[in-house]
């Protein structure tokens, strides 16, 4: 977003719904029971939309291809930027929309998916399949050709204009295992950021494919594996040959509801981290006292919006130890949006803390620690 040079930086958008909701949703969520997302009315009953990110040769096309054509019993909707020769599929107009204004391109499947060309804009596309919402239990949206996912990935957090009939469910991106150092060994003028580097770090999953054609073996794959996590300590890697992967390992993540998608285990054993590759990298950085959390809304929207010229954030998770509250408040962001939700109550074999992970461009650690302590109670 650009703002005028006399423009007040507005706050960064906050999902949270009342307190008391929240709370009373955690006590639920601890008694084993089903939890609701929390950021939207009706989203309990949205379908789930998977992005499938790539770079070039990565192996989208064939993920796409046996998601379209093989026998795993699931109902489908894929959206793809246009039809290839290499998918096998036939065109066919079904939908030429009033007096010819909106042609959409839908094809049904033999294997129970639903498979459309976007021509015109993705909200249009996403409000014709919903027409077809019978036909279909999840979405999956190919982007070729675009480099960073990150704009569309917040756009369907939180996009009023699709009334809640959708949620994103998870990123994933397909990486060639064997091409990979080189991919992102490709510098950019100007201190721009390589797409394989974006792709990584926005991602839920990386799919790491090829792995059979990786020289080296074992241990070059484990290299493969460190370097993919000193982007993003937080992604799931799973391994494929041609893209041949549980589909039960790619869908129905819910990485966007906070409570289900911040793994308290994973961010303590990440402890005091900053690692980083070519500009891109993973801090994340931990704090005993407890927070305020007018203070830490405060916070996250002056380094989420105000921000600076020397460094951007990508990806926010963590777990907040918040003052006045016996419950652990959990943190999720994408780029300028984040959600603080009340969480389970704090066990007694879990320490109060906070532990803040933060995956981004040219990020200094001790910079947003010395400015979260700003947000603890003395």
């Amino acid at each position: 977003m650009h703002l005028a040079m006399d423009d007040s930086p507005p706050l960064a958008v906050p999902l949270y719904a009342t307190p008391e909701s929240l709370v009373e949703q955690a006590k639920h969520v601890a008694d084993g029971e089903e939890a609701l997302t929390v950021d939207r009315e009706g989203a309990a009953d949205a379908v789930g939309i998977t992005m499938i990110t790539g770079y070039l040769g990565a192996g989208k096309t064939t993920l796409v291809n046996y998601i379209l054509h093989a026998q795993h019993g699931r109902r489908i909707a894929v959206i793809l930027n246009e039809f290839g020769d290499e998918l096998g599929i036939e065109k066919a107009m079904v939908n030429d929309g009033e007096g010819g204004a909106l042609v959409e391109e839908w094809v049904e499947l033999g294997n129970g998916c639903v498979c459309c060309s976007v021509k015109h804009s993705f909200v249009q596309a996403l409000e014709q399949l919903l027409e077809r919402r019978e036909k279909f239990d999840h979405i999956l949206l190919e982007t070729t050709g675009l480099a960073n996912p990150g704009p569309v990935a917040s756009i369907l957090w939180v996009d009023d204009q699709l009334e809640s009939p959708v949620r994103l469910d998870s990123i994933i991106t397909v990486v060639d295992a064997r091409n990979l150092k080189q991919q992102l060994a490709d510098t950019r003028d100007g201190g721009v950021v390589n797409e394989a580097y974006l792709q990584i770090a926005f991602a839920d999953i990386v799919l790491l494919n090829k792995i059979d054609l990786v020289i080296g073996g074992v241990a070059a794959v484990a290299e493969l594996e460190t370097q993919i996590h000193n982007i993003n300590a937080l992604v799931k890697i799973v391994h494929s040959e041609r893209c041949q992967v549980d589909l039960d390992v790619l869908f129905k993540q819910r990485a966007y509801e906070v409570q289900r998608s911040v793994d308290v285990e994973a961010l303590l054993q990440l402890g005091e981290r900053d690692f980083h590759d070519h500009m891109v990298g993973t801090i994340s950085f931990s704090a005993l006292e407890a927070a305020d959390l007018d203070k830490v809304n405060d916070w996250l929207g002056e380094i989420l919006w105000e921000g600076g010229n020397d460094f951007e954030i990508y990806r926010m998770k963590g777990m907040l130890n918040i003052h006045g509250s016996e419950n652990m408040h959990m943190l999720q962001a994408v780029r300028d949006i984040y959600e603080i939700v009340p969480g389970q109550p704090w066990k007694p074999e879990v320490k109060q803390q906070t532990q803040i992970v933060i995956i981004g461009k040219n990020l200094k650690k001790e910079g947003f620690l010395e400015s979260f302590r700003t947000c603890l109670v003395s």
